[in-house]
């Protein structure tokens, strides 16, 4: 990244962003140098996958037997039951926080992404159906306390991996 910004600067041009893999499994931006070079060139961070190819939504840890009917896209994220346990306490975080603000699973997972990093970082969630667009764009509503940011940070520090 910073290559690039250099390279970029010598043609008078700047590196905007940077597409990222981030969410509350996957903070890896935290500790390999990423985030913090972003922060200080100024480049947005743009975090794709940010639900975690669908496992920050809940549904999976609801309905186990969905896993077996996912796509094969699904199976590389880490599907499993033994996953799903570990998950858990996170999705039921999440759940928890969702109520106090009116809000699904995934809606705070986002919300999280926007307030943990700032405006360092957007979010490029899928969406397979109009209701899943609207739902991830309603995130942007959900305005998490700082004690609730916290506490999800130490929860995927506990099941991130």
């Amino acid at each position: 990244m910073e290559r690039a910004h250099a390279t970029l600067a010598t043609h008078g041009l700047a590196l905007a962003t940077n597409q990222v893999r981030v969410n509350l499994l996957h903070r890896k931006v935290e500790s390999d140098g990423v985030l913090d070079t972003a922060r200080r060139l100024g480049i947005t961070l743009i975090a794709y996958s940010p639900l975690a190819g669908g496992m920050l939504i809940g549904k999976f840890h609801d309905d186990r037997t969905l896993v077996a009917k996912m796509l094969p896209i699904r199976r590389i994220y880490g599907f499993t039951n033994a996953r799903l346990d570990r998950t858990m306490p996170l999705i039921e975080c999440l759940r928890e926080i969702g109520v106090a603000h009116g809000a699904t699973v995934s809606q705070v997972a986002l919300a999280w992404l926007i307030t943990n990093y700032g405006e360092t970082m957007v979010a490029i969630p899928g969406a397979s159906k109009p209701h899943h667009a609207l739902e991830a764009a309603s995130a942007m509503r959900v305005m998490l306390t700082a004690d609730e940011t916290q506490l999800l940070n130490a929860l995927s520090d506990r099941v991130a991996g």
